[in-house]
């Protein structure tokens, strides 16, 4: 097989958000393949998170949407990919809880369409490409349900209770993903994992938002009693472990990837304010903890994740190699570092978020 770098093509959907880009990154400099990325560009896709590739003839960045057909047919057919790599979704529970419209169309009715253009495509491959390529759809552990403080984490055999909006927008996906191929026999792999986080992430999610939130001296909202537990995993672990799977994951599977490391948020919250006291020993907010403000819950808040990923180092060899505090510490070190980034972010959007989500919840 030619192995050029434009033969081994692979298109990226959603890969100007946090994984995403991450992601997009990790391969151009690990793998070195050009990578043709799909984005739609919504609020949490940023064109400042590939800055680093501007020029790079590797990558070639496409405004589109997933559901649209015609562009999806289209990339396929011009840039002919031996894989497509799904990312793209809608991915926030509570903006799920305020508008679940958009979860739908994004994340059922897009991969719907996503995978009607790449069956297309597939079948109408030389049988001498077809065997090679994959679908890789990139999933959440949320879609478990959840689970109880001595329950066993997630398998893959796991039963689905998605319990938000998101969550059950993305179990709908997946159900998708799996009849594809026992339909049709497109090859798919499907990936559920942990909470990440890491350099990129748009600060409306935890780690990210209390980080800014600290450093600006800003209340650091715990929803309830800051007891929700959470498996944590750096972002650059989840790229490798999704390189993995693509490369020997066996087509029509699942496979789980965690970072080992079960935390409160509470935890979580206290472990960056610690962390931001010693790299801003002259910060006028130090101890960043009296910021911590406790507020109204979030219904339906799920109480634990934990993923068991034991599947995918026995059979392909993967394991996170990011400890929390290492990852915390190059997380919050990043967005130290990245003023002009933060500042692009916390623009009309984010603000807007804040006010909405944040604004009526009573201490």
């Amino acid at each position: 097989m030619n192995t050029s770098a434009e033969s081994r093509t692979i298109l990226v959907t959603g890969g100007a958000g946090f994984i995403g880009a991450n992601f997009v990154l990790e391969w151009i400099e690990q793998v070195g393949t050009r990578v043709v990325n799909l984005d739609k560009l919504t609020y949490a896709g940023n064109l400042a998170n590939l800055d680093s590739l501007r020029g790079d003839a590797r990558h070639v960045f496409v405004q589109g949407d997933i559901g649209d057909p015609v562009r999806v047919a289209q990339l396929l057919g011009d840039y002919r990919p031996w894989a497509v790599v799904n990312f793209a979704a809608e991915s926030h529970v509570d903006r799920s809880i305020l508008g679940a419209g958009e979860f739908i169309e994004t994340n059922v009715l897009g991969t719907f369409r996503l995978l009607e253009a790449v069956r297309h495509h597939w079948q109408a491959l030389p049988e001498t490409e077809r065997g090679g390529f994959r679908f890789l759809h990139v999933s959440t552990d949320e879609v478990y349900g959840s689970l109880g403080p001595s329950e066993p984490a997630f398998t893959e055999q796991h039963n689905y209770r998605p319990n938000s909006p998101y969550s059950a927008s993305k179990a709908g996906s997946d159900h998708l993903v799996r009849a594809w191929h026992h339909t049709w026999g497109l090859p798919v792999l499907t990936t559920n994992c942990s909470n990440n986080y890491g350099p990129y992430q748009f600060p409306e999610k935890l780690i990210p938002l209390m980080i800014l939130s600290a450093m600006q001296g800003k209340p650091l909202p715990v929803y309830g009693d800051g007891q929700n537990v959470r498996d944590w995993l750096f972002v650059t672990d989840h790229c490798a472990a999704i390189r993995t799977v693509l490369d020997r994951g066996v087509p029509g599977e699942v496979y789980n990837i965690g970072g080992n490391c079960e935390r409160a948020n509470l935890e979580v919250v206290r472990a960056i304010c610690r962390t931001l006291d010693e790299l801003l020993p002259d910060s006028p907010y130090r101890p960043h903890e009296r910021l911590i403000t406790f507020v109204q819950d979030r219904p339906g808040h799920d109480r634990r994740y934990a993923i068991d990923s034991s599947r995918i180092k026995r059979e392909l060899g993967w394991e996170p190699t990011v400890t929390f505090e290492e990852g915390l510490r190059q997380t919050i070190r990043w967005y130290l570092e990245h003023e002009q980034w933060v500042s692009g972010v916390q623009s009309g959007e984010y603000r807007k978020w804040i006010a909405a989500n944040y604004a009526q919840r009573a201490a």
